[in-house]
């Protein structure tokens, strides 16, 4: 089975002006460099649908989601941009490519847990870790994998899954969303101190934070989530792994001050495709978060996906 790949064009149209590092280039930089490696043959392309009101309100409040959808719809209609936060835009395109974004983590999953994949990849921004039940912060409007996870819960009965969030940042939002609920093992590592300065203390028993100092490189980061992630998610057995795949931890990208490389993404890939195959039938969905040098960006998805597509 092939790995699926989903994106959107829709993805494109938010923008969030001249210089952010959050641009619409990052999905263009992935697409080519898949092309010019030959990898992009090996991957199904589907196209993302919109999510529902229903599947957004699995992860978010519904006071949140109505209230963001009518900002956002007033935003689309005026055609003026409007900040959310110092770092958080909102322009005309945003409210459908949020709705990609969260719509392709959850079709993803549908495909997954039907069998007719093995594994998926979304290409999708804007990103999503960073969104809490009701707030959007750090350029997250909905939070993705929460969305795909709570559907996979809700709306298909699974009972344990894993969220394994490896970008520079922090997932508060995900960790708002999901701290307590004990079908949800999260594991995640994240440079600390580092926006958005939380972390360190984790909400739930059923979270694992690995906060790391910065320039901490590859060696030393695969030392610590070798000793904190994976007992615990063979003690866990997760029944579907999402992973929250941010590459901004590379050593070329300046959001962040670790040093990781392509490698060290590929080893964390294959350690989670043998996580997922010996406890979930390999089923496994991530979704792009972080990761703004483009080029380090694109080199380090295809790492991420040469191991999806040939798991």
């Amino acid at each position: 089975m092939s790995t699926l790949f989903y994106s959107h064009a829709d993805c494109r149209l938010h923008d969030m002006g001249a210089g952010h590092p959050e641009c619409p280039q990052r999905l263009d930089a992935i697409s080519d460099h898949l092309i010019a490696t030959g990898l992009d043959i090996m991957l199904q392309h589907q196209d993302a649908p919109l999510a529902t009101l229903e599947q957004l309100q699995r992860a978010h409040s519904a006071a949140y989601v109505l209230q963001l959808r009518d900002m956002l719809e007033r935003v689309r209609d005026s055609g003026e941009s409007r900040a959310l936060d110092p770092d958080t835009v909102a322009g005309p395109g945003t409210w459908q490519a949020a709705l990609r974004a969260a719509g392709a983590a959850v079709a993803a999953t549908d495909e997954v847990i039907a069998g007719r994949a093995r594994n998926a990849f979304c290409a999708v921004r804007p990103p999503g870790h960073h969104a809490t039940r009701d707030e959007a912060m750090g350029f997250c409007f909905f939070n993705n994998v929460a969305v795909a996870a709570r559907h996979a819960l809700d709306a298909h009965g699974l009972h344990r899954l894993a969220i394994i969030d490896f970008d520079v940042h922090h997932g508060n939002g995900t960790e708002d969303i999901v701290a307590g609920d004990e079908r949800i093992l999260m594991c995640s590592f994240f440079q600390h101190p580092l926006y958005p300065h939380s972390g360190a203390v984790p909400k739930g028993t059923n979270m694992i934070n690995v906060p790391v100092a910065p320039y901490t490189r590859g060696p030393e980061l695969r030392q610590a989530i070798e000793a904190m992630w994976w007992p615990r998610l063979d003690d866990f057995r997760p029944q579907m792994v999402f992973v929250s795949a941010g590459f901004d931890a590379h050593r070329e990208d300046d959001l962040g001050q670790l040093g990781l490389v392509e490698a060290d993404y590929e080893w964390i890939t294959r350690r989670l495709v043998e996580v997922a195959g010996r406890h979930a039938g390999g089923r496994l969905v991530s979704c792009l978060e972080g990761g703004y040098a483009l080029s380090a960006l694109a080199r380090s998805v295809a790492a991420h996906l040469r191991v999806l597509a040939e798991a």
